[in-house]
């Protein structure tokens, strides 16, 4: 299982297409498109082909914005910015309409900020941007304790509605304070390694309550990416990762 893990499922990159119905979002907005990439880890050879078929099929879909929903870079690897950068250089085809945020890779990685900015991609850690018609909510790592949620909300109905929260942990959903009408996360891995009927034997701290996939009633609407990389053993079972192509509408 887990050699089958590590050579094929793994690999077997899927768009995940899902239409997100969401109290309060505007009509103006009603079909907004989000391709939403997480989890990328990208450090070596093998997770940089990979993220790089992440960003080609994001892009095919021609979405109105991409999310980039941290733990795009892997700590402890020399070269990761450089393979985050040559990834993910293809997304400047769309200026100002990607965001990134922190994961709790990024936070052992800080070479990554001035990666980011050379691409022309805002750094969200803490702090709201207004784009597309959307304000974008970027709150820093949880499970590191850099998640500064009412000050960056605060900025955020200061923009002005609608709000999307981007918070890397899915977990952290249950502290979010209110004023988004959907909140994107990632670090879950969608468990990852799971048994037939869904039983995953290990989860992430902050990332075992909700783990892939939409959460209508959550405290605030919040959908989990599977992700597309791993840590741990580089397998993957009964969980293929994903890209997300999430449409919005009242």
């Amino acid at each position: 299982m887990l050699t089958y893990g590590c050579l094929a499922e793994s690999k077997r990159l899927v768009l995940e297409r899902r239409t997100l119905r969401l109290k309060g979002w505007p009509a103006d907005r009603d079909g907004f498109r989000i391709a939403l990439i997480a989890d990328t880890h990208i450090g070596h050879a093998y997770s940089h082909v990979q993220a790089c078929r992440a960003v080609a099929l994001a892009l095919s879909e021609e979405p109105d914005f991409v999310v980039l929903a941290g733990d795009i870079v892997s700590r402890g690897f020399p070269d990761g910015p450089r393979y985050v950068a040559d990834a993910l250089g293809p997304l400047r085809t769309m200026p100002g309409r990607v965001v990134a945020i922190e994961g709790n890779h990024e936070f052992k990685a800080e070479d990554i900020a001035p990666v980011y900015r050379d691409l022309g991609f805002p750094y969200l850690v803490n702090r709201a941007a207004r784009l597309a018609g959307v304000t974008w909510a970027g709150i820093g790592s949880g499970k590191i304790g850099r998640g500064r949620p009412q000050d960056t909300m605060a900025q955020a109905r200061a923009l002005g509605d609608p709000i999307v929260a981007l918070w890397h942990e899915p977990d952290m959903v249950d502290e979010l304070p209110p004023g988004a009408r959907l909140m994107l996360s990632g670090h879950s891995h969608g468990g990852q390694f799971r048994f037939p009927g869904g039983f995953a034997p290990m989860h992430t701290r902050l990332g075992a309550k909700y783990v892939e996939g939409f959460y209508p009633d959550a405290p605030t609407p919040l959908y989990v990416s599977r992700g597309v990389g791993t840590t741990g053993p580089p397998s993957r079972f009964n969980c293929p990762p994903e890209v997300s192509l999430l449409t919005l509408v009242p």
